[in-house]
């Protein structure tokens, strides 16, 4: 048995849900774990984040630029990568890339660019294909797949 091993009986701990301030005997009552006195033991305590009127760190600090909640994280990968990667006649998707070692992470969805050559027959399947990266595919006899 080590330290790290050590967790308390089974039944022995409480929850959290228990009624507060009923009596001695219940184990909280009395000040019902709120302490003696000071603006933390009555009610209409201060919100987190209240400063006692100085103003508050999350305003003091500036803020600058924004961060658009609904962007997507897409990796963007040329024909180049596929041309050393894959054999005639495969099929590339973000799976497939991902199997291969060419992106480490899918995130968002993956956008084939058309950079370097292409002499593979490829099935692709992306989020998104540039317009020089489809011709190029196309021009090799493969095609391309929006999903």
């Amino acid at each position: 048995m080590e330290l790290s091993n050590l967790h308390p009986a089974e039944g022995s701990k409480h929850s959290d849900n228990f009624r507060r301030g009923r009596g001695h005997g219940s184990g909280n009552g009395k000040t019902a774990g709120k302490g003696h006195k000071g603006q933390k033991a009555r009610s209409g305590a201060p919100r987190i984040g209240f400063e006692g009127g100085q103003m508050p760190l999350y305003r003091r600090i500036p803020k600058r630029g924004f961060k658009n909640r609904n962007t997507l994280d897409i990796v963007a990968i040329n024909v180049s990568a596929l041309e050393n990667k894959f054999e005639n006649g495969d099929v590339v998707d973000a799976e497939s890339l991902l199997a291969k070692g060419v992106i480490k992470n899918a995130r968002d969805g993956v956008k084939i660019l058309g950079m370097g050559d292409l002499s593979k027959k490829l099935t692709v399947k992306a989020l998104a294909v540039s317009e020089t990266a489809k011709e190029k595919i196309e021009a090799a006899g493969g095609s391309v797949e929006v999903i």
